[in-house]
């Protein structure tokens, strides 16, 4: 089945299931769902950064520093989680991601909103992302991580030597990781 004919739950401001689409129809007409972010750190404490295939539906050919994605219809959150990491870093057995918080997700060009559930997870197997959705992979630093999202280029950093293009919604979610991290757990 192509993505954009794949079923999803619509929710309401309060996240509460109030329908269903197709993710095409989602996307075209701004209606709200529920989504997944998961932060993946390896066994050095690097981050997974990858940029997204131009055939992505929303967001091509952007970075970001979270694997996850749209959950299906009646799908849990946890279970989203672990199924879209699995799926993008193209691994099995990875350990169940840790739920951090959650916040609802308004995009600014008015292409809709999705509560967005962030995770963390520890990935020390080797990664195999999936092709159709992952065009160039890495494990960095996570100060250079912070300093590509400020759209610095580090010297000696890995990748394209020109400031990278994140997409919206993960570097909001980044944006909350930071601030959930300084607060305290």
């Amino acid at each position: 089945m192509a993505p954009e004919d794949e079923i999803v739950d619509v929710v309401d401001e309060d996240d509460r299931v109030v329908g269903q689409a197709r993710r095409g129809e989602v996307y075209a007409r701004g209606l709200r769902h529920r989504a997944t972010f998961v932060l993946a750190r390896d066994a050095e404490d690097r981050l997974f950064v990858h940029r997204r295939t131009a055939t992505k539906l929303i967001f091509p050919s952007l970075y970001d520093v979270f694997v996850g994605g749209v959950l299906g219809p009646g799908e849990s959150y946890d279970d989203g989680a672990l199924r879209e990491a699995e799926e993008e870093l193209g691994v099995s057995g990875l350990p169940r991601p840790t739920p951090l918080f959650r916040f609802l997700y308004d995009a600014p060009d008015g292409r809709g909103s999705w509560w967005s559930a962030v995770y963390e997870v520890r990935c020390t197997l080797p990664v195999r992302p999936q092709a159709e959705e992952v065009a160039w992979h890495a494990f960095l630093p996570p100060d250079e991580v912070a300093a590509r999202l400020r759209g610095e280029v580090p010297p000696g950093g890995a990748g394209a030597a020109a400031p990278w293009g994140f997409v919206p919604d993960g570097r909001a979610a980044y944006e909350r990781y930071e601030q959930y991290l300084r607060h305290g757990r």
